[in-house]
């Protein structure tokens, strides 16, 4: 597998592998685990983004998207206040 895939921090197992999640088109094509301490400062954390490049199926390189990460975590905000605007209709 080779190319630059987006990748999204899934979860940190045990404080030391990050899950990262290989995206082509929005759809999740691959998973992949490396040492916390290989990924950029920023996004050592739960849904940070980075661009991700694969040489010979080996992570040669790992960008912090930080633009990417604000939209995505906005848009995941956005999709749960309308969830919970629907289930306070409900109640009411």
């Amino acid at each position: 597998m080779d190319g630059t895939y987006t990748g999204v921090v899934d979860r940190i197992e045990d404080g030391e592998v990050a899950v990262i999640l290989l995206e082509e088109n929005e759809q999740v094509i691959e998973q992949v685990d490396v040492p916390v301490a290989r990924l950029p400062e920023p996004a050592q954390a739960d849904g940070g983004v980075l661009s991700v490049t694969l040489e010979d199926g080996d992570i040669v390189s790992m960008e912090y998207r930080p633009d990417a990460t604000r939209d995505r975590r906005e848009s995941a905000q956005e999709k749960l206040d309308r969830l919970s605007e629907r289930l306070s209709d409900r109640e009411e």
